[in-house]
């Protein structure tokens, strides 16, 4: 089964995202209290556990939040959804894809000035909310 492992926010652009107990998601918005809420097609971004434990072998101090993404993903293949594609979260969140990957500030971000690489130009998705709800960790996530 496919979950949520972590949902992080911060009130600022261009900062580490903290982890947070739940967070609220508000259709055609994001997030709720986070920076990058908005009527945009990047109003949350989600990114996988296991992609982030590879560079944590590198960097052991990694926490969660660190790569400014919202959802922490657990057992979900997020490399092979496409744009447009939905998925659920919890009973009545639904997020679409809208895209893949985005390039770090400042030619290369912390994490990539300590290790040489960063997977979000890579393996960070970003969506758009098309339902709201509440979502926390352990809730389920199943592709539309």
């Amino acid at each position: 089964m496919a979950t949520v492992e972590a949902v992080c926010t911060s009130a600022k652009k261009g900062v580490v995202k903290k982890e947070q107990e739940r967070v609220t998601l508000k259709a055609d918005w994001g997030i709720e209290g986070d920076a990058h809420a908005g009527t945009w097609h990047r109003q949350v971004s989600l990114l996988a556990a296991e992609s982030i434990a590879l560079v944590r072998e590198v960097l052991p101090t990694l926490k969660k939040g660190a790569f400014a993404e919202n959802i922490i993903t657990r057992g979900v293949d997020l490399e092979s959804l496409g744009i447009g594609r939905r998925l659920r979260i919890g009973e009545s969140v639904v997020l679409e894809i809208t895209q893949i990957g985005k390039e770090c500030h400042n030619s290369g971000c912390a994490i990539k000035k300590a290790t040489g690489d960063c997977i979000m130009p890579r393996q960070g998705l970003f969506a758009k909310v098309i339902a709201g709800g509440s979502i926390g960790p352990g809730d389920e996530i199943v592709k539309l």
